[in-house]
């Protein structure tokens, strides 16, 4: 019986951005910081294409990058928080410049699904996202799995 050629690869992307959990009942109630790690995961079968550049390849790193890159461009350095928090924002002060408001809890599970739901439909035909990381801390991140 013939092997499955199905691969899967995976790329890391790191960023630093701070939150906040709204009426979080811990101390990440207050604005706090964490160095990111997103780790994005694509299956499919590795191109057969002799002599064509992506030969080989289920999706070139440089393009899986290119896709991901803007994503964690915006999230970066940072300040992300639930919408009703928008009051508490001085827009006017340059250290204020970099806020996400969002409508959901910005937390590592619904920034990850975010990331995925942004991410997913960009990629070629091809290839499939079928897992995302998102690390928070060096003990602590979500997964997401198709």
């Amino acid at each position: 019986m013939p092997l499955a050629r199905t691969v899967r690869v995976t790329k890391r992307f790191t960023f630093e951005m701070a939150h906040a959990l709204r009426c979080h009942d811990g101390q990440c109630a207050n604005i706090h910081g964490h160095s990111y790690v997103l780790d994005v995961t694509i299956a499919g079968t590795p191109a057969h294409a002799p002599g064509h550049p992506k030969d080989g390849m289920v999706i070139d790193f440089a393009d899986l990058k290119r896709l991901v890159k803007p994503i964690v461009d915006r999230y970066d350095h940072a300040l992300f928080l639930h919408e009703q928090e928008r009051g508490t924002v001085d827009a006017a002060n340059p250290l204020f410049g970099r806020v996400i408001l969002t409508p959901w809890q910005p937390t590592c599970e619904n920034i990850l699904l975010a990331i995925v739901e942004e991410l997913a439909p960009q990629l070629p035909a091809d290839a499939t996202l079928i897992a995302a990381r998102l690390q928070e801390t060096a003990t602590s991140w979500a997964e997401w799995v198709r």
